[in-house]
């Protein structure tokens, strides 16, 4: 009786190598979504058992395609949002009122979650770790600030350290 061949299954010698998708990162054979050459056994013993990968045929790699495709779509819907952001906030200045000697040296200093607070406040979506300060301010005075959105996204803002009002 012949052997009925089950479609989706891996076959050959180990000579030979056959293609799987990855379905999840594995080390040192690649990230999720590639497709990558291995041998029969290694596919069939372990890749597939443990769910690492699935074979490669043509509909897995049009479904890959098409996720891919997807996740280029948000990122750049992303980007264009975050763009928008950055535009907004760069129109923006800062005030913030601190207390400080004649001098003009505060009373303490203000940092990237105190900036973070007042575009908050403004209405600007900013965490803390998008300020990029170099150190806390210690002066009154006028700063241009980067604020870092995004690897691809980054705009300054006017930071203007003024004194507090005597109550």
């Amino acid at each position: 009786m012949p052997r009925k061949r089950i479609s989706g299954t891996v076959t050959g010698s180990t000579r030979t190598a056959v293609e799987v998708l990855l379905a999840e990162d594995v080390t040192e054979l690649g990230k999720q979504g590639d497709i990558v050459r291995v041998k029969p056994g290694y596919a069939r013993n372990y890749l597939l058992p443990q769910g690492f990968a699935t074979v490669a045929n043509e509909h897995n790699k049009r479904m890959v395609e098409r996720h891919k495709q997807r996740l280029k779509d948000v990122e750049a819907s992303r980007l264009r949002k975050l763009r928008e952001l950055a535009d907004a906030i760069s129109k923006y200045s800062v005030t913030l009122e601190a207390n400080a000697n004649d001098e003009g040296h505060l009373y303490g200093s203000i940092g990237q979650s105190d900036i973070s607070a007042a575009l908050k406040a403004a209405g600007y979506e900013v965490l803390p770790e998008h300020v990029k300060l170099e150190g806390p301010l210690r002066e009154l005075g006028m700063y241009t600030i980067q604020i870092q959105l995004h690897a691809k996204v980054q705009k300054e803002v006017k930071v203007w350290v003024v004194p507090a009002a005597a109550g």
